[in-house]
């Protein structure tokens, strides 16, 4: 491949890389060293990830807080040192008792904007130092408890495990909300432990698995153009005159920028081409944010 690729692909991880073997892949792939992702997904998890290549990965801002949507199963009874069944068993709890409608109702206290501590094996940052970097050195910190927003936290029963109930959750929730703490949560309002097994990320933003590339098909089809990378912003074409100040990042007033919405807006070219994302500049006018094809 001589030409350099640029938009997003959408891939459906396999299990057993981490994100950054993703990005490794897309780079041999692609033969390109600009490569990117939005949203971690952890080495046991699979699922959507957006991998974004060449100029897309300047649009990566726009990505980074999207909501997502997960499924899991959660086994009640047993907690390990990593929170997915990937860890050791560190403690476990008679929770066969526990019923549906016991689970459910703790899970409702989990739902809507809560504070959660990030766990010790997550890429949170505390003093410098990652937080999986301690936890593989026996080191507990204190940690922060951040807001998230879990807008669905939903369960069934998928079965019966040797300690408890193994429940199917649906999850839709904020940027930087971790499903395994959400399990440890659960587990404990419910007087024992729990950890997470088969997590599967089935969205973010705008794009669904369905539409997610298996990571050994990703070629040059499997691009998203970059004019289609933001589709929830408003897309506003300027002509040639307009275009050409675009290139160079200048204000636009609103004649020049005519949006029915508050932005940030996608502006395109007449050939259908995305030149830059425009913000409001709080005068009245447009600043650009992001230059995609500038002059020179």
């Amino acid at each position: 491949m001589t030409t350099v690729a640029d938009g997003l692909v959408v891939v459906d991880k396999p299990p057993g890389m981490t994100s950054h073997d993703v990005v490794a892949r897309c780079r041999k792939i692609f033969a390109q060293r600009k490569v990117g992702h939005s949203g971690t997904l952890d080495p046991d998890a699979t699922g959507l990830l957006v991998v974004a290549l060449g100029r897309a990965t300047r649009l990566m801002r726009y990505m980074s807080g999207l909501a997502k949507s997960y499924t899991a199963e959660i086994v009640l009874g047993e907690e390990t040192s990593t929170l997915d069944s990937s860890g050791e068993v560190t403690a476990k709890w008679d929770m066969s008792g526990v019923s549906l409608q016991d689970a459910v109702g703790a899970a409702r206290s989990l739902t809507g904007p809560i504070l959660q501590v990030p766990p010790m094996v997550s890429a949170v940052k505390v003093g410098g130092r990652r937080l999986y970097e301690l936890a593989r050195q026996g080191v507990e910190v204190e940690r922060t408890p951040r807001p998230v927003n879990v807008e669905r936290f939903d369960l069934s029963l998928a079965g019966e495990g040797p300690n408890g109930p193994v429940l199917l959750a649906q999850i839709t929730c904020s940027s930087g909300t971790y499903v395994r703490s959400l399990a440890e949560d659960l587990g404990r309002r419910l007087g024992g432990g729990a950890h997470v097994r088969n997590l599967r990320r089935q969205s973010v933003g705008p794009w669904e698995l369905a539409v997610a590339t298996p990571l050994d098909s990703v070629d040059e089809a499997s691009v998203v153009p970059l004019v289609d990378c933001l589709p929830w912003l408003e897309a506003v074409e300027v002509n040639v005159e307009v275009g050409r100040k675009v290139s160079y990042g200048k204000r636009l007033s609103p004649q020049e920028l005519p949006a029915d919405t508050p932005g940030p807006w996608r502006v395109v070219s007449t050939q259908g081409s995305l030149l830059a994302v425009y913000a409001a500049d709080g005068t009245g006018g447009a600043r650009a944010e992001v230059v995609v094809e500038a002059a020179g």
